[in-house]
């Protein structure tokens, strides 16, 4: 729905900011302080890019939306709303601040070379901009960074720290290659200083996995997250492709899962070979939907799927024992298994759906349907061998034996 100067008006800040559109790429970005900033998306010759008018009220609604069409009328000729700023702000002569160049850095590297451009979108957004956004790039001292990196360890959030800290330093050391600043502040701030690196290696043994079901089974949470989890480990998708299907990729009759290409965010879609254990679980999941179409519903908004955070959530509740264990793990650990059971690495790496490299992924074309079909049946049997007292009403039967 389009905003009105009333809805304006009403806008409060919240934790973290947030945006609300006016439609055809206009939003209007609420901070955590407080500000509300005019800003608009489009697209340029296949390209994202974002350009910044100004703060509400500084600029009304009407002017927003003025300034929206001649954007509009400038991408049209192929000319970039963006970059044109960039001259008239003195980008030039490298007298650009930060929250501008922030822009340049995410249009021109992020967006070209990060699997998740959000999460670094979302660091700036949150600890950076608010902190020295009006800061021209060259005005920025290493006192300017600790302070960042400070508040964000007074949170209590190491790792997250470490993050913002890296974030910074790429965004300095590409300035410095454009020539708009001479010195990476963020550069001078030794990581080990702020937070220990987690070891992301992760690989579950045998006697793990079992224990980790049990304990998940066992547990109060949600019978569909318990289900969701043990989906996660028997399909090797990512969590986010589990998060947001849909039943209609579902396919329950040939036994497949098709995950489509945009959300693969790549140029095909991703066919996963659904075991038996999986069709029981995803039959139980449907009976647990409430007709959305939605394979796990958020509680609240049927229409929505439940949020990015909730099995995150519902693993760190747990006492698994496990030392630095995360979900994504659970990939590592299914191709781990895999290739020391002797099973094809292109199998392997078809159903993680990773794409292969040099001159074997330019020729390798093939799907190894039937192969992979197989070996994720072996895998399923795998885990249920695993999992102690798998009779028990608690866990189910997924394997149907």
């Amino acid at each position: 729905m389009a905003l009105t100067e009333t809805k304006l008006k009403n806008l409060k800040p919240r934790v973290k900011s947030y945006q609300m559109s006016d439609g055809n790429g206009l939003f209007i970005e609420v901070m955590s302080g407080g500000k509300k900033v005019w800003r608009l998306r489009y697209r340029l010759n296949g390209v994202q890019e974002k350009v910044t008018l100004g703060e509400y009220p500084a600029y009304t609604l009407l002017e927003a939306r003025q300034w929206r069409e001649e954007c509009r009328g400038m991408v049209a000729k192929g000319i970039s709303p963006m970059k044109e700023k960039q001259k008239s702000k003195g980008f030039l002569s490298g007298q650009i601040s930060v929250i501008e160049f922030c822009d340049v850095w995410v249009s021109e590297v992020v967006n070209k070379t990060t699997k998740e451009p959000k999460n670094i979108r979302r660091v700036l957004d949150k600890d950076v901009i608010p902190a020295i956004g009006r800061k021209k790039l060259p005005e920025v001292s290493i006192s300017d960074v600790q302070s960042i990196i400070d508040a964000i360890k007074a949170r209590g959030s190491d790792q997250v720290a470490l993050l913002t800290r890296n974030v910074m330093k790429r965004l300095f050391a590409y300035a410095i290659s454009r020539e708009k600043c001479n010195f990476n502040p963020a550069a001078a701030i030794e990581g080990r200083y702020i937070a220990k690196t987690k070891n992301r290696d992760v690989v579950l043994t045998p006697k793990e996995i079992g224990k980790l079901l049990k304990v998940i089974y066992m547990s109060s949470m949600k019978r569909s997250n318990k289900l969701a989890l043990h989906l996660l480990i028997l399909c090797m998708v990512r969590k986010s492709e589990l998060l947001e299907a849909t039943w209609d990729e579902i396919d329950f009759k040939k036994c497949v899962w098709c995950i489509p290409a945009r959300r693969m965010k790549k140029d095909k879609p991703h066919v996963v070979y659904l075991s038996n254990q999986a069709l029981n679980i995803l039959t139980e999941l449907k009976s647990l939907s409430s007709n959305s179409s939605y394979v796990l519903p958020s509680r609240t908004t049927l229409n929505r799927p439940i949020s990015k955070t909730t099995l995150n959530a519902a693993i760190k509740s747990l006492d698994l024992q496990i030392s630095a264990f995360v979900i994504h793990d659970f990939r590592r650990t299914a191709s781990t298994h895999l290739h020391e059971a002797g099973f094809n690495s292109d199998w392997i790496e078809k159903s993680l759906a990773h794409e292969q490299g040099g001159v074997r992924g330019v020729y390798n074309r093939a799907e190894y349907s039937e192969q992979r079909q197989k070996m994720l049946q072996w895998w399923a049997n795998f885990v249920d061998d695993q999992i102690v007292d798998r009779d028990n009403v608690i866990l189910g039967r997924f394997s149907n034996v």
